[in-house]
């Protein structure tokens, strides 16, 4: 069975810097796609960014482009999101999902969420 569980949420200062991590367990994830995820109080989940763990080809979303990074591991069972120059607007809880190359995200393994809060 797929277990995966975020770490390293927490609170900081606009401006400073997080790094969480989501470690994997069940399988190794070759030909998955790894992504994190972000939901506000009173809004709906939204796609942060992903990692193909075969190519590592990376996707993100526009509002966060040039201040977060995602990457895995080379045992392909972990995935990281380095957060820098946060903004209030980045509070959230961030979620960690997995998914094979051809499915969809709500067919996927999900964890359960770590917060961010960035204080202004």
């Amino acid at each position: 069975q797929v277990q995966l569980v975020e770490s390293g949420g927490g609170l900081v200062q606009a401006g400073g810097s997080l790094r969480l991590s989501c470690a994997a367990s069940g399988r190794t994830f070759n030909n998955y796609i790894m992504g994190w995820f972000r939901q506000s109080p009173g809004k709906e989940r939204e796609f942060v960014a992903t990692i193909n763990m075969s190519g590592s080809t990376t996707n993100y979303a526009d509002s966060v482009k040039g201040r977060f990074t995602i990457s895995g591991d080379n045992s392909k069972t972990a995935v990281y999101l380095q957060m820098n120059s946060l903004k209030p607007e980045d509070t959230a809880v961030y979620y960690c999902a997995a998914k094979s190359y051809y499915g969809v995200w709500n067919s996927g393994s999900w964890g359960q969420g770590t917060q961010v809060t960035v204080s202004s």
